[in-house]
């Protein structure tokens, strides 16, 4: 008992060091884009978010998690309206409360990765990614802004351009190497609509990086300096709902602690519990061999059906794999070179051998097989293996 106890005692110390070291070791780092306010991975938008006081000074944030409509139609929203989302899918009815809101003075700054719904086909633009050369150099239209050597990024942050677009309509802002324009802005009424093709620049990769972090400033100064800024979760789904039934506990760190010291007083008690308590040896009963009865039954069966013709294939399909494990001969075709060479190997009658493997070819193909013929079979089956001395 007390060897058990002492046993009990590092297990369960090992077991304390285990989970301490795994509760702190560092996560791998995950590069899955998904443009959320609050993920600090690369290409999450933390720091963007948390800038915008600094690009905007004197102005505040509203966060807003409803369809575009519901949001814009609200009387009093007015200023810089924010969308960075993995799609953007936008319906008739959005997309003009969309215009109504830009009409009236507004600013709105848009950029995903796929465009849908209305609005691309009211603008009349589209998307593709450049595929003949990865991380394609950007820069400014703008001589105020355009840098003299353009903004290089690595992990092709910039290889979305809009290949095709109202040019009567946009403006260019910034554009490729290849002169494929990235980002456009639309007038409309009092207000400007301004979207790009390449969301990854306004991540914290991009950000973290003196071009990254230039390149984001110049492209969001063209929005005034409004006294609201709206940054909306409904289109990236930014705000997940915790649905489970342990949320209230993890909300409290007093409740948390009490749940972890409940699973390790629970974990302990297990630990002292499962020892070795003598039990009741059970008779154990001989082996029967039911390997005559299997036999019998399996015969029965058999015979009942009348099917010769399945026993007939088994017979055969045991024979040739009896040649080819102890001659090594192969068997897929039964001809005259195979014969000869069973002869020369099992040393028979060649008149024997030539009977026997033309009765199988002859059987091997037929759907019916009589009592006569597999009787015939089997006689010369249990001959071959009386004088080859199996």
């Amino acid at each position: 008992m007390k060897d058990f106890k002492i046993i009990t005692l590092i297990g369960t110390l090992l077991l304390v060091v285990y989970l301490v070291a795994q509760y702190n070791k560092p996560a791998p780092v995950s590069w899955q884009p998904t443009l959320y306010y609050e993920d600090k991975i690369p290409f999450g938008t933390y720091v963007l978010y948390q800038q915008l006081e600094s690009l905007y000074p004197n102005s505040t944030k509203v966060q807003t998690n409803a369809p575009l409509y519901n949001a814009l139609h609200q009387t009093g929203v007015k200023g810089n309206y924010f969308i960075i989302a993995k799609t953007i899918n936008l319906s008739k009815t959005d997309v003009n409360e969309l215009f109504k809101f830009v009409k009236a003075g507004n600013n709105v700054f848009m950029t995903a990765f796929v465009w849908q719904g209305h609005l691309p086909d009211t603008l009349r633009f589209k998307t593709q990614a450049e595929f003949e050369k990865n991380n394609t150099p950007i820069n400014f239209v703008n001589p105020q802004l355009r840098r003299p050597k353009n903004y290089r990024f690595q992990r092709d942050l910039t290889s979305q351009y809009f290949s095709r677009f109202d040019t009567a309509k946009a403006v260019v802002l910034g554009s490729n190497s290849l002169a494929h324009a990235n980002y456009l802005q639309y007038p409309l009424g009092k207000g400007h609509l301004y979207i790009s093709a390449t969301p990854q620049l306004f991540t914290n990769y991009s950000l973290l990086t003196p071009d990254g972090a230039d390149y984001a400033a110049k492209a969001l100064s063209y929005l005034p300096a409004n006294t609201t800024l709206y940054w909306d979760h409904y289109q990236n789904q930014d705000i997940p709902e915790d649905k489970s039934p342990l949320r209230v506990i993890f909300a409290h760190d007093n409740l948390r602690w009490a749940y972890s010291l409940m699973l390790l007083t629970a974990l302990l008690y297990i630990i002292y519990e499962v020892k070795r308590r003598q039990r009741i040896i059970p008779v154990i009963e001989h082996l029967q061999n039911n390997t005559l009865d299997f036999v019998t039954v399996v015969g029965q069966v058999y015979y009942e059906r009348r099917d010769n013709s399945n026993i007939a294939h088994k017979k055969i399909t045991y024979l040739l794999e009896h040649w080819r494990t102890r001659y090594y001969l192969k068997t897929s075709k039964l001809d005259k070179e195979f014969t000869e060479s069973l002869e020369k190997k099992t040393g028979l009658d060649h008149q024997f051998v030539k009977e026997l493997v033309n009765l199988i070819n002859y059987t091997h193909v037929q759907q019916k097989v009589t009592d006569q013929e597999l009787i015939a079979l089997n006689n010369a089956i249990e001959k071959f293996y009386s004088l080859s001395g199996k």
